[in-house]
């Protein structure tokens, strides 16, 4: 399975941005998908989960109210919507598949991962 993630980019304060999380496979639609960020110098940080069907969704404490995940099994795409950005959301954004469908903000559960795509909130 490749992921492709992509959408990141430089944005202000306060602004949106969507990111894409291309998956190689139709069984896309059978796996946890998960969005992750790091920032320079610290760990690799849970962001949001969606189970398989996008009935069950969890988010990191740092952007609940501000991010959703979404995923479309037609496109095998997940996307991460992100409003009132702020400054410390600034990372490389990260999406992985978990195979077994499990509901879990552990990154090490993850099997497949994008490569990243950076985001900077920045004025």
């Amino acid at each position: 399975v490749q992921l492709q993630a992509f959408g990141g980019g430089l944005v202000q304060p306060g602004r949106s941005l969507r990111l894409s999380c291309a998956a190689s496979t139709r069984t896309f639609s059978t796996y946890t998908m998960g969005w992750f960020r790091q920032a320079p110098g610290k760990e690799r940080e849970f962001v949001a989960l969606s189970s398989w069907s996008g009935g069950r969704t969890y988010y990191g404490d740092s952007v609940k109210g501000r991010f959703t995940i979404s995923r479309d099994g037609a496109k095998n795409t997940a996307y991460l919507q992100m409003n009132s950005l702020k400054p410390e959301d600034t990372a490389v954004y990260y999406c992985a598949a978990d195979i077994w469908n499990r509901i879990s903000s552990r990154r090490y559960e993850y099997h497949y991962w994008g490569q990243g795509t950076q985001v900077t909130v920045s004025s």
